[in-house]
């Protein structure tokens, strides 16, 4: 099979490879999309520690085309969406179901304490436990169930009420399937700042109830504008320490500072213990998702709830993937999907 590979800090090569054999409770997965996440890139980059060499690509979906011999749920032909998070289900984290975090976690081409090869190749190998049916939803909508996933732990950790007022900082990919989160759990209203023009005007189609431009007005001052006052949650979804600091200078007191957007492992801020006790701000983190997640976003997709195919902006072969991460820090088109073989 072809595999594009991660052989070094910004080297990238796609090579031919053995296909994987399945143990006894593992699938083989043809792939047929694998969107790029910005964990991708930070990997490629050197930004995220990743052991070389690694077949990058953990938001995918396919066609089962082999099951292992002790797999009873899953036959050969299945249709579905991986879930790449592999925990131990043996640790303290594990044992109170927050299966995220766990001390032993295993990754299958993302973050993580052990990584396994992903899915942009031809074919992956996967835990029979780790797959969800998509029935026929399109490969390319079912891609976005991981960071879709990812999102909707992301407000489950605001402990939002319905009726909080929400503010969300950059519209891109991820910023985006927040916002639509947020909708889906019913917050209002919605603010969205964001400097690029068409995603502006996509926030505001996908339910941004008001939407500023940081390059016409601080949104320090936007936001709040905008909102009436303060947000009760402010959601960070590009991942740099000026656009955390502005998050939490909208958040108003008793409210939570959402960390979503993924830093550089060496970012650092400073904080004012005395506004943090005074104020009573959470600053919350969130990092991947649980297992009960992954299957609530597999079901939202299904059932239209997310509006995923407008994300997607550029279906690539395996052969494209460094052009991909040029891109994405360009800020140009949202959602990359690599589509094995659409080169061939």
């Amino acid at each position: 099979m072809r595999a594009t590979t991660l052989t070094g800090v910004g080297e990238i090569e796609v090579q031919e490879r053995d296909r994987p054999e399945p143990k006894a409770d593992e699938v083989l997965v043809r792939v047929g999309a694998c969107s790029v996440c910005m964990t991708d890139y930070h990997m490629y980059h050197g930004t995220f520690a990743a052991p070389t060499p690694l077949v990058l690509g953990h938001e995918s979906a396919g066609t089962i085309t082999e099951v292992g011999t002790a797999v009873e749920t899953f036959d050969v032909g299945d249709r579905v969406a991986i879930n790449p998070t592999v925990p131990c289900n043996a640790c303290s984290y594990c044992k109170r179901g927050e299966t995220h975090l766990c001390e032993n976690n295993t990754s299958i081409g993302g973050a993580g304490e052990t990584i396994l090869d992903g899915a942009f190749a031809e074919y992956v190998r996967v835990p029979a436990i780790n797959v969800e049916d998509i029935g026929d939803m399109s490969f390319e909508r079912a891609a976005l169930a991981e960071p879709l996933a990812c999102c909707l732990h992301g407000v489950e950790q605001t402990d939002l009420t319905p009726g909080d007022s929400v503010a969300i900082i950059g519209a891109g990919p991820i910023g985006l399937l927040l916002l639509q989160s947020f909708r889906n759990a019913g917050a209002a209203p919605i603010v969205v700042s964001e400097p690029d023009d068409e995603r502006r005007e996509l926030a505001a189609e996908l339910g941004a109830d008001i939407v500023v431009d940081p390059n016409e007005k601080d949104p320090e001052t936007a936001i709040p504008d905008a909102a009436g006052g303060k947000v009760d949650i402010a959601a960070e979804a590009i991942g740099l320490v000026p656009t955390i600091k502005q998050a939490n200078a909208v958040t108003a007191q008793g409210g939570s500072t959402l960390v979503f957007g993924v830093p550089d492992q060496a970012a650092t801020m400073e904080v004012s213990p005395f506004d943090i006790f005074f104020d009573e701000v959470d600053y919350r983190g969130s990092f991947s998702l649980t297992v009960e997640d992954f299957e609530r976003a597999v079901t939202l997709l299904q059932h239209g709830r997310i509006d995923a195919e407008t994300l997607i902006t550029e279906r690539i072969g395996l052969d494209d993937l460094p052009t991909a991460f040029d891109r994405m820090e360009n800020g140009e088109g949202l959602k990359k999907v690599v589509v094995p073989g659409i080169d061939d």
